[in-house]
């Protein structure tokens, strides 16, 4: 039960709550593969590129039998819940019914948890195999080093070129997520042009959203990594997400709590690798 909600008694004269700075739900759902799933785990199943087989012979010759390959990669649902509890007694002492700002925090939470998982897919062990009992991590290959530098054009079209050399689809769309950090050293990055330099600022006060082929996602939830901070450039089939339960809210009374009304929510996500060869961890220089 949250102690601190005395804090917006009606002596603090406040007829409205307010939210602290807080990231407010997912920013990265809609930038991954997302599948429904029944069950505790689920399997994202991949089919991998053939070649076509000049024919040989004449006339009726025989049909080719081409073996297209199959993978998979696994991903365990975990489920998350969140819940406080609203007293009678604050109800009657508050100006507003904190019921509804209770569920929007718990939400908030949700989606935040949802990004944590999709970021941990991004950069950590992908399970392979049959039954996903093979573990996979991120090949050197799909990783820019840090150097001395922060995030920088060259890293950028660094980053564009692994993925395009792959043969990923063009139209497909690419996503590029960082810290604030990262978005303000492309301004001071000595290879922007006069014409970039717009593009950047524009970028950097929220005016776009897209520079050099990505759609720039921002986000504070990169943990850094060996003392660097992490920006992740990748595509939307690079990532998948299973759906088990989508999140879910229940507001009512407890009457194990003296009838207190109880704000709960909870999901049920997990969250994979699907392509190494779509992804690309850039080191960025704190």
């Amino acid at each position: 039960m949250s102690t601190q909600i005395t804090e917006a008694f009606v002596e603090q004269y406040k007829s409205n709550v307010f939210h602290l700075a807080q990231q407010k739900g997912s920013r990265l759902r809609g930038a991954v593969k997302s599948e429904t799933v029944t069950g505790t785990s689920h399997y994202f199943e991949r089919i991998g590129a053939t070649a076509a087989q000049l024919r040989q012979g004449g006339r009726h010759s025989s049909t080719p039998q081409i073996n297209t390959p199959h993978s998979r990669r696994k991903v365990t649902l975990a489920d998350y819940d969140w819940a406080d509890l609203i007293d009678q007694e604050d109800k009657v002492r508050m100006l507003i019914s904190p019921t509804s700002e209770y569920a929007k925090a718990g939400a908030y939470a949700m989606g935040r948890a949802m990004d944590d998982a999709i970021i941990a897919a991004a950069t950590g062990n992908a399970f392979t195999g049959v039954a996903g009992a093979t573990s996979s991590a991120l090949p050197a290959g799909q990783k820019i080093a840090v150097g001395t530098t922060s995030l920088t054009v060259a890293k950028l079209i660094a980053a564009k070129e692994i993925i395009d050399a792959a043969d990923v689809d063009p139209d497909e769309t690419k996503y590029l997520v960082c810290s604030a950090k990262e978005i303000t050293s492309l301004l001071g990055d000595d290879k922007v042009t006069s014409a970039d330099y717009n593009s950047v600022k524009a970028l950097v006060a929220g005016q776009i959203d897209s520079f050099m082929g990505f759609n720039f996602i921002r986000t504070e939830r990169i943990a850094a990594s060996g003392g660097d901070n992490l920006a992740l450039a990748f595509t939307q089939s690079a990532l998948g997400l299973a759906m088990g339960k989508d999140i879910s809210t229940r507001i009512s009374e407890r009457d194990d709590k003296n009838y207190a009304t109880q704000v709960f929510l909870s999901m049920t996500i997990g969250a994979t690798r699907v392509e190494d060869e779509k992804v690309v961890e850039i080191a960025c220089n704190v």
